[in-house]
């Protein structure tokens, strides 16, 4: 399966969707554009899509429908959902969208580097 490069135009929603955080570093994730907190993934993108962490956490609106991300069929990240394409058109919930996943990743311990 030959992977594709994301869009220009979403990335740069993506990249403007970014929290303010300066603790929030940007690196490539499967090659593509990823945000990580503490060593940890909390958003990217992926092909033509943008994937967040929740966790359990399902209350934003849209986010208890959300498909699961699977970078690969039958292989489902855990906690990780595929943003819905009316969201990603809307900065201010995409915002949202990353905010929340954002806000779960200060939840979690650090991770140790390898």
């Amino acid at each position: 399966m030959a992977w594709k490069k994301s869009p220009p135009e979403l990335i740069a929603a993506f990249e403007k969707a970014k929290p303010a955080d300066p603790s929030i570093t940007s690196r490539p994730m499967f090659g593509y554009p990823a945000l990580f907190l503490k060593g940890n993934m909390f958003a990217g993108t992926y092909q033509d899509k943008i994937v967040v962490r929740f966790g359990d956490d399902r209350t934003i609106a849209g986010a208890n429908t959300a498909k699961a991300f699977e970078p690969m069929p039958g292989r489902a990240m855990k906690e990780y959902v595929v943003v819905p394409d009316a969201v990603i058109k809307s900065p201010a919930k995409l915002r949202a969208w990353i905010d929340h996943a954002h806000a779960y990743a200060r939840t979690l311990p650090a991770k140790k580097p390898r």
